[in-house]
């Protein structure tokens, strides 16, 4: 320490004016206390009050600026003279130093502005605002095979890719092409780990992803996976979790999505489809969502199901459905209810077995794989008589459905399981299917519906009840009137806060109530027509013809 404190004052007393000779020795007497990390060394530069000449010392174009940038990056190492370093205009004397062309100084150039600038904000953002990323960008193209120098630029980049300013510099240089090359020649994986960091940051710009695809960067991703999947290794196995939700996420892009698809052909898609088939929990369940994200549009659900996409998601939830993992079985259900949206897929996957095959999944204690599979369940009926008729007379489903219809802790599970009671009804069309519902007391839950918050939810029920009552009114009839339903329409018409839309569908329900003597009995009882008479003077006409329409319809059978 003593030949460090000669060198500081010696420095001090000059100014930082000497003979390069003479401050290159002063120089190595730092470098050496800093390297051999001696205790307090730090410290006493700072406290020495020689960081101005230092920073001057960088300023001044001299043999001895690289030696001089390699004591600050050294220096730099402590957080607690970061600040003071920037305080004595560090940061401006080193960003001229990035347009050498010198490696060895661009490399200590490069790590001395990381340390300094390392979690502090506003130093960042200048940085930015000084030009800094188009020369990061810039020296990867100049030296990509530099790794060292490389990874100090990549560690840069992902330490500024969190701002908007870098990001909308990162756009206009077109890094991505930087990184896909980066990426096919990573040498291990702490490089795959800054370049896929630095990705999945950039990533959450729709104009990023964009580019990232049109860069290859999937093709990239996808070829890492391709050679990692087999191995054990943690680090490898964190690459491939990492890069194969990097895909997952840049699918989220619908441009992005598009071209990654193609036509159904590209060498992204078909790997994405082995990831289905996969030992690795991870790549399933990237493999579902990704399915799940190509299936957001009409064409593309059909190519898939035509290519036969739908047995391997509906292999792995039967791999999954047994104390199996919730996020696979959750995505993979996600998957077939955006497949089955086309009317077409409905058709072919009801007539390769795929309702069959979902119903196995009914013993399922998981909540979310609940919500999913009544979803998907619901959608395959949608439109479809014959499978709606088929799963609405099924005792086991509807025995299962009605558990869910109590599911009293998940709102959402109870929600969905009312929807497919309603469009089981609602589809079919049936009198078994009614007879069946019934029969498991199913339409207290529908008239339970009806007074739903949702909108939508209480339509589907009050048209699935009056579809009930229209085709087979005798079977109805009873749990109707326990229920006290119509004390409950007649609730629901008085209410101003109900939309016109549901009055107008409970209206309906009332006209094809009117077919039971006993109902019409109770109708009359509650006055219900002098409800029905206010509402004949609506402001919404269509409202107010469909309350004549039901007073005339009472009028005739009273």
């Amino acid at each position: 320490m003593d030949s460090l404190s000669t060198a500081l004052e010696q420095m001090k007393a000059n100014g930082g004016i000497e003979e390069e000779e003479e401050l290159r020795t002063h120089l190595d007497t730092l470098l050496r206390a800093l390297e051999e990390n001696r205790e307090g060394a730090a410290g006493q530069i700072v406290a020495s009050s020689i960081l101005p000449s230092l920073a001057a010392i960088l300023r001044r174009d001299t043999s001895l600026t690289a030696q001089a940038t390699l004591v600050t990056a050294e220096l730099a190492k402590n957080a607690e003279v970061r600040e003071p370093c920037i305080q004595a205009g560090f940061v401006s004397a080193l960003v001229p130093l990035l347009e050498t062309s010198d490696q060895e100084l661009l490399l200590h150039t490069g790590r001395a502005i990381g340390r300094i600038c390392f979690n502090n904000s506003s130093q960042q953002e200048a940085l930015v605002q000084c030009g800094v990323i188009p020369r990061l960008v810039g020296i990867m193209k100049q030296f990509p095979e530099n790794d060292v120098l490389v990874n100090v630029c990549l560690l840069a980049l992902s330490n500024l890719a969190d701002l908007d300013s870098a990001r909308e510099a990162l756009i206009k240089m077109h890094v991505a092409e930087v990184l896909t090359v980066q990426l096919r020649r990573a040498p291990n994986a702490e490089r795959r780990h800054i370049i896929l960091e630095v990705l999945g940051a950039l990533g959450e710009s729709d104009s990023l992803k964009l580019q990232f695809v049109d860069s290859e960067v999937p093709e990239a991703l996808s070829e890492m996976i391709r050679g990692l999947q087999a191995g054990m290794d943690p680090p490898d196995l964190c690459s491939v979790k990492i890069a194969s939700s990097l895909i997952v996420s840049l699918l989220l892009g619908d441009e992005a999505m598009q071209k990654c698809f193609g036509d159904g052909s590209s060498t992204v898609y078909h790997d994405i489809l082995s990831w289905l088939q996969s030992p690795n929990i991870q790549l399933q369940l990237s493999g579902a969502l990704a399915i799940a994200n190509f299936a957001r549009n009409d064409g593309n659900c059909i190519r898939m199901v035509d290519s036969g996409v739908v047995s391997p998601i509906l292999d792995l939830l039967e791999r999954h459905v047994d104390e199996g993992d919730v996020s696979v079985q959750h995505a993979a259900l996600s998957a077939l209810r955006n497949l089955a949206i086309p009317v077409v897929n409905k058709v072919r996957m009801l007539q390769d077995g795929v309702s069959e095959r979902i119903r196995k999944l009914l013993r399922s204690d998981m909540p979310p794989v609940q919500f999913k599979l009544l979803g998907t369940l619901r959608m395959m009926v949608d439109g479809q008589e014959e499978a709606a008729s088929v799963l609405g007379q099924d005792e086991v489903l509807l025995s299962r459905v009605m558990q869910w219809c109590n599911a009293r802790d998940h709102a959402g599970v109870r929600g969905e399981a009312n929807r497919l009671l309603a469009a089981l009804i609602r589809h079919s069309r049936a009198p078994e299917v009614v007879k069946a519902v019934t029969r498991v007391e199913g339409m207290q839950h529908l008239i339970t519906m009806a007074t739903n918050e949702h909108v939508i939810m209480q339509n589907e029920a009050l048209v699935a009840l009056a579809i009930a009552s229209t085709i087979d009114i005798d079977t109805v009839e009873e749990p109707f009137m326990s229920a006290g339903l119509l004390s409950t329409l007649q609730q629901m018409l008085e209410d101003p806060v109900v939309v016109v839309e549901v009055k107008f569908s409970t209206v309906g329900l009332v006209c094809s109530l009117a077919n039971s003597v006993e109902l019409r009995s109770q109708m009359e009882a509650l006055a219900l027509r002098e409800t029905l008479g206010k509402l004949s003077n609506h402001g919404n006409t269509k409202l107010a013809s469909q309350a004549d329409t039901a007073l005339s319809i009472l009028a005739e059978t009273s």
